[in-house]
């Protein structure tokens, strides 16, 4: 039987008490709006409490250092990566890396451990006397000192058709970086150069941002580890499996447990703070006939438990609450709509002050 929860539900749920909804949360999520702002959020309350100006443009995405002190997005606008202390929610470094005559194009990053060097993949666009110059797709390595990039290495030629769009890690130890795209990229810090491949790829979710790179990604109990929905083929009939893989991202050892069939897009892996259960959204169907989603995991058996519909957006993002309690569903718009994680129903309709950005979802204490 089909699950529909009109409009008016959400909307009568919205009236909960303030209090009933703070009692369960107690975090800050922070979120990107048109034209250049990062919307501070605190879920108590369920409202906008702060508006930071990004000099450097639109925002594109977002990152938290491993010691969740510092918060590094990237703008559009100029190529821009902007630096922000947590505790006193300034910018303390900003740069754009685009001049009169160069152009940058990626989206997203990682930074070190120094915080000295911001790794991205894209690619570099130089205007001549009459043309424009495109280079191959590049890992590149930003000196957020000197406020440039100091290192590039070209892609394999294999890997060059792909999407500039992708996450990127790095290994505690700083040697490694890995890719996911359509299949996961191991590269050598040194040189920039690729040394592995695994067979596995990320979801593809099309128009949506894999906000588990701040949000899943920087809650896992598990230092060293990426823990994440990824899919798999068969080389015979090209039918997709998809399953929960854990990444050692110092030994490079993937596991890798299937669970059932690919839907038509699949979002990435959110995780609660103990670890022990994951969500993800599911969309299956096209335009006028598409069903949307959450699908529940237990990480410690490695199984689906429960999936429950909810009303689809036609462009949508995905999160979680701080405290793994409540799910989120914004984008192309002005509101968050939250559910109760353990029911998997509706509960509130935040609105925002800005149209957010594809820049995802972070959550902080």
């Amino acid at each position: 039987m089909r699950t529909y929860w009109p409009k008016l539900a959400l909307g009568a749920a919205a009236l909960w008490s303030a209090a009933a909804l703070g009692a369960a949360q107690a975090g800050t999520m922070f979120l990107g709006g048109y034209p250049n702002h990062l919307m501070v959020i605190d879920e108590a309350k369920g409202s906008v409490t702060q508006e930071i100006d990004l000099k450097t443009g639109l925002p594109t995405s977002m990152r938290l250092s491993d010691d969740g002190k510092l918060l590094y997005a990237t703008t559009l606008t100029t190529s821009g990566i902007e630096v922000m202390d947590l505790a006193t929610r300034k910018i303390i470094n900003k740069l754009s890396l685009n001049t009169p005559t160069t152009t940058y194009r990626f989206s997203g990053g990682v930074p070190d451990r120094s915080g000295r060097h911001f790794y991205i993949l894209g690619t570099k666009i130089e205007k001549g006397v009459d043309s424009y110059r495109i280079s191959k797709q590049q890992f590149m390595v930003v000196d957020l000192q000197e406020k440039k990039v100091v290192r590039s290495a070209e892609l394999d030629a294999d890997d060059q058709k792909f999407t500039y769009r992708g996450q990127l890690m790095l290994s505690p130890d700083g040697k490694t970086l890995y890719a996911f795209r359509d299949k996961v990229i191991v590269v050598n810090t040194a040189d920039l150069k690729t040394v592995d491949h695994f067979d596995l790829s990320k979801p593809d979710f099309p128009g949506m941002q894999d906000v588990s790179l701040g949000g899943g990604v920087g809650r896992l109990q598990t230092p060293g580890q990426f823990v994440s929905l990824f899919e798999t083929q068969d080389p015979y009939i090209q039918n997709k499996v998809f399953g929960i893989a854990r990444l050692d991202l110092d030994t490079r050892q993937f596991s890798f447990t299937p669970i059932g069939p690919s839907p038509k897009a699949l979002a990435g892996l959110e995780v609660t703070p103990d670890g022990k259960s994951g969500y993800t959204v599911a969309v299956n169907g096209d335009l006028g006939n598409q069903r949307c989603e959450f699908w529940r995991f237990d990480l410690e058996k490695n199984k689906a438990l429960d999936k429950a519909e909810f009303e689809c957006r036609r462009r949508f993002y995905f999160g979680m609450s701080g405290n793994g309690e409540r799910l989120y569903i914004y984008g192309a718009g002005f509101d968050v709509a939250v559910y109760d994680a353990k029911s998997l129903r509706p509960v509130a309709d935040w609105q925002l002050t800005h149209d957010t950005t594809i820049s995802g979802m972070v959550i902080t204490p």
